[in-house]
């Protein structure tokens, strides 16, 4: 574990130590740091936005309006909201650079999946695709899908040629996803790339036996006991491409039966991983900041939304991580944190906006680890948590 840095603020901000400032106007020198071309009325705007979905918990944007400071009037602040959606795009390049200074890595795990919900009639279907980091996933890069149901392998793949754009295949370590996300032209565009991935298929798939024949993929798992796994005996003919296939039967009749480029010994292991993204997912909704309360529903607002709620995440996770090295979360009696990293972070966020007078210290404490994250790996306090 590591102790409480002394690591303060930079001076050319004039936060530190500096508790007569308010702590939007402390948050917007810090946001500066990343957003440094905006103008001064936009960053504090952005400001007031993350530290009011913090204190409202919701991203309804009525409520956040009630939290914005100065004396006009609430209707003021909530046309003022809705301008900053008008007329803000975040650059999906910049906003992945963001993201990535939160994590010490220089290769990375990714994990591929969709959420989506419906607000009345309309279908809000958003691709994620994330960074795992123990026990969570940081969003990267992501695209609202306009229908409902499934993404195909054109919105897919134009997703990951968005992170190799930026990034190159060198910095992916593997790719894990869902039965979603299978096929022929999907499986053979990340062989092409050298991709590794560890992908969940359907129990129905065919997959080619030894005499050249195919068999449902359930077939060749049946009688192996209750939550075991086996590989089977080399690479198998499926959508076309040669692959190496691991399959377990669970205790409750299903079958976890994964597909990956190369042969591995920890493929379960691995694939468990992709669970993180949907704890990401509680986070940015029901157990952190309720993103399904949002009544926008034109795409570029809802990518703006979107990154402003990733920016609240990494800096909650930060802070988090900071303060379980300080006191580790308690452990139920089945051995469970009582809380998530996130959520740790989340509620001392909370508490360090609701009483800057009361408590200037942990509000410079929990801008100074939002200020290390932005100025990258070299300043972190930062240590990998088995949470």
């Amino acid at each position: 574990m590591v102790g409480r840095s002394t690591t303060t603020l930079p001076t050319t901000t004039n936060l530190s130590g500096d508790h007569t400032m308010d702590h939007p106007t402390m948050l917007t020198e810090v946001l500066k740091l990343h957003f440094a071309d905006w103008h001064l009325a936009r960053l504090k705007c952005l400001a007031y936005l993350i530290a009011g979905v913090f204190k409202v918990k919701t991203v309804n944007l009525t409520q956040i309006a009630t939290t914005f400071p100065g004396c006009s009037e609430i209707e003021s602040h909530y046309r003022r909201l809705q301008r900053f959606f008008q007329q803000v795009e975040f650059d999906s390049t910049l906003m992945a650079q963001l993201v990535m200074s939160f994590l010490p890595y220089t290769t990375y795990t990714l994990a591929l999946d969709r959420t989506t919900w419906m607000l009345g009639c309309f279908p809000i279907n958003v691709l994620v695709l994330s960074v795992v980091h123990q026990g969570v996933a940081f969003p990267i890069m992501w695209t609202f899908l306009p229908k409902k149901g499934n993404s195909n392998t054109t919105e897919r793949i134009e997703l990951l040629n968005r992170f190799i754009a930026q990034f190159g295949t060198c910095k992916i370590e593997c790719l894990l996803a869902d039965r979603e996300f299978i096929g022929q032209r999907w499986f053979a565009y990340l062989k092409f790339h050298h991709i590794q991935f560890h992908i969940r298929i359907k129990r129905d798939m065919k997959i080619s036996r030894t005499d050249s024949c195919f068999s449902p993929a359930s077939n060749f798992f049946r009688s192996l006991p209750l939550a075991t796994y086996c590989t089977l005996h080399g690479p198998r003919l499926i959508c076309g491409q040669l692959l190496w296939v691991t399959g377990m039967r669970m205790p409750e009749g299903e079958y976890v039966i994964v597909v990956s480029d190369r042969q591995s010994d920890d493929v379960m292991e691995q694939y468990k991983r992709r669970w993180k993204i949907e704890v990401l997912f509680e986070a940015l909704k029901s157990r952190g900041f309720n993103f399904e309360d949002t009544h926008l529903k034109d795409e570029n607002r809802l990518n703006t939304l979107f990154a402003v709620l990733a920016i609240a995440f990494c800096w909650a996770y930060h802070v988090g991580a900071w303060r379980h090295s300080i006191k580790p979360i308690r452990l139920k009696k089945h051995q469970r944190p009582a809380k998530s990293i996130f959520r740790y972070g989340f509620d001392w966020i909370r508490h360090a906006l609701f009483n800057p007078e009361d408590k200037p210290e942990l509000l410079d404490r929990v801008l100074t680890l939002l200020w290390q994250a932005l100025m990258g790996p070299k300043h972190h306090i930062y240590q990998l948590y088995p949470m």
